[in-house]
């Protein structure tokens, strides 16, 4: 096969054109127009969240989560080391501490009796994130935030159109935070979404939302003007990204219908390969609905890199994915952590290799990649 198979591919249309193009015609591309309260409407009818609030990234929608909680300097925030840079500097942005906990070895999730050995009188929040599209164990991340009075901020960056016990990703906790990127399963490029079911913490993240103004009530007619009311930020999306995402948002099912498609064909595909013990396919919590955003296998510490390597010398996109947080330079050298402290997360980030996955896939590529994986251990 000789054109290359990128990791991701966004899945876009003439859909997503016509909607930039209408967009730029009608001079409808600032923040927080009318295109953006549609989404923001059809976010909070598709995902059954009282609130939603879009944002020009996932980080964004963490960094609102914690400054509308109003995490003060000191306070800790428990989560997973295996994650992107994103979930800890939305807590360090606001001088809170993350406390990196470990993931269980089958999900990638965050481990709650880990998370539990590591709360102290200083802790104020714990924050699971929802790895591949698969839900953490929110029914005991619940338990544990009630026992200790603790905030959850879900990070549902992965998370669009999953559920866990039949909620949605990113509406369970007290906030949640959506990622658009490029990356993920509907996009705009770069774009978020801040999720909330708490009309207080929606009331103050509308404010920092809009630059510290009540501009949002002016425009809904609850005051005669509008003006500086607290601290805040731009956080506004673009109303021409916001109309992509209009498009995209319509054919969510469609595009995780799909994904579960080749998600399946993977998993038949390496049955054979996990039988004999070369492998490990991911795994799926019961309580779990995914929306199927990454297909990860596990792999010996020695067959990692040469599985990567020999996919991409034969035109395939795999990868490795996080560095954990705790073991990175700056985990080391400004929050102390000296790389050996999470066994579980280490194991499980130095032996996993992420295969391609998107709508656009065709049956021969699947098939590609499968015959390439089994031939790699064929001949190892």
């Amino acid at each position: 096969m000789s054109d290359f198979i990128p990791l991701t591919k966004p899945y876009m249309t003439e859909d997503e054109a016509r909607a930039a193009t209408d967009a730029i015609l009608r001079g409808e591309v600032g923040g927080g127009g009318a295109a953006s309260r549609r989404v923001e409407a059809k976010l909070e009818q598709r995902f059954e969240v009282k609130h939603a609030l879009l944002v020009p990234s996932c980080t964004h929608a963490m960094e609102l989560s914690f400054m509308a909680m109003d995490l003060q300097p000191g306070d800790q925030v428990i989560m997973p080391s295996f994650t992107f840079t994103s979930t800890a500097n939305a807590i360090l942005r606001q001088g809170g501490i993350p406390v990196f906990a470990e993931i269980e070895e089958e999900t990638f999730n965050l481990d709650i009796e880990d998370a539990a050995s590591r709360i102290t009188p200083r802790t104020r929040a714990i924050m699971p994130v929802h790895y591949a599209g698969v839900g953490c164990r929110m029914d005991r991340v619940l338990d544990l935030a009630k026992s200790y009075n603790l905030k959850i901020v879900e990070d549902a960056a992965q998370g669009v159109g999953a559920k866990y016990n039949g909620k949605y990703l990113g509406t369970i906790g007290d906030a949640g935070a959506y990622s658009f990127h490029v990356t993920k399963n509907v996009t705009c490029g770069e774009g978020g979404a801040f999720l909330t079911n708490d009309d207080d913490l929606a009331l103050r993240a509308e404010i920092i939302h809009e630059k510290g103004t009540n501009r949002a009530q002016y425009l809904r007619g609850q005051v005669d003007k509008y003006t500086w009311v607290d601290i805040g930020s731009s956080f506004v999306l673009s109303d021409l990204l916001a109309a992509i995402l209009e498009k995209q948002l319509d054919k969510l099912d469609e595009i995780n219908a799909r994904r579960a498609e080749i998600w399946a064909r993977f998993q038949a595909g390496f049955a054979s390969l996990e039988a004999s013990g070369r492998l490990k396919r991911p795994v799926i919590d019961p309580a779990a609905e995914s929306n199927w955003h990454i297909y990860a296998l596990r792999v010996a510490l020695a067959d990692r890199d040469p599985l990567i390597d020999t996919l991409r010398a034969r035109g395939i996109g795999a990868t490795f994915h996080y560095i954990p947080l705790h073991s990175s330079p700056f985990g080391r050298d400004h929050l102390g952590y000296r790389g050996d402290e999470l066994p579980v997360t280490e194991r499980a980030a130095r032996s996993l290799v992420r295969l391609p996955l998107y709508p656009d896939l065709t049956s021969s590529q699947i098939e590609y990649i499968i015959e390439n994986v089994n031939d790699y251990f064929r001949n190892h």
